[in-house]
């Protein structure tokens, strides 16, 4: 390994204000240990009960989507190392006007960067009334994903953040894209 700034990290960290942040293999103990950092530090930050439930909300979806939609690349996953093929990275900071962030980033099958932009784009779209009437839709339809859930955690991430959602697409080695998400929680 390369000799590594820590120090310079630590201080870019503290810049951007960045409360966790993580690489690596995302598992359901990894996300429990996660929410319970983050539970004790709101209540050590004094936030209000709302905006509380509210952030908290926002960072299960975003996580559970990351960790439930991560592609199953280990038989696609042509250039990738193993490591990233099941990897992935999140970040959790304060923004603009003491909003926070929730970023998170994994790689994706290209072929499907598409429909998932399109889907963004559409939600993207939507006032707050429409967002409720196309979740009540799409929870009613009992439609399930190739993954299991009503594909329900885009949708309710814009519902629950009240923003628009940030994506980028990096196209990668092979056919594998980096999705990059991004939730502002005023």
């Amino acid at each position: 390994m390369a000799k590594i700034d820590l120090y310079h990290t630590y201080l870019q960290m503290e810049k951007e204000d960045i409360i966790l942040s993580f690489k690596g293999d995302i598992t359901k103990d990894l996300l429990s240990s996660v929410y319970q950092i983050i539970e004790a530090r709101m209540e050590v930050e004094h936030e209000d009960h709302k905006r509380k439930k509210k952030f908290y909300h926002v960072l299960v979806e975003c996580l559970q989507n990351m960790y439930h939609h991560m592609e199953s690349l280990q038989e696609h996953k042509g250039n990738l190392s193993p490591e990233q093929a099941g990897s992935a990275i999140f970040m959790i900071g304060k923004g603009a006007a003491g909003s926070y962030l929730i970023i998170t980033g994994n790689f994706i099958l290209t072929e499907n960067a598409d429909a998932l932009r399109n889907k963004i784009d559409v939600i993207n779209g939507m006032n707050a009334v429409e967002l409720k009437s196309y979740y009540l839709e799409k929870l009613g339809s009992a439609e399930l994903s190739d993954k299991g859930g009503a594909g329900l955690g885009i949708i309710d991430i814009a519902r629950k953040s009240g923003n628009k959602i940030e994506y980028d697409f990096q196209n990668l080695l092979d056919n594998f894209s980096f999705f990059t998400l991004t939730a502002t929680i005023n």
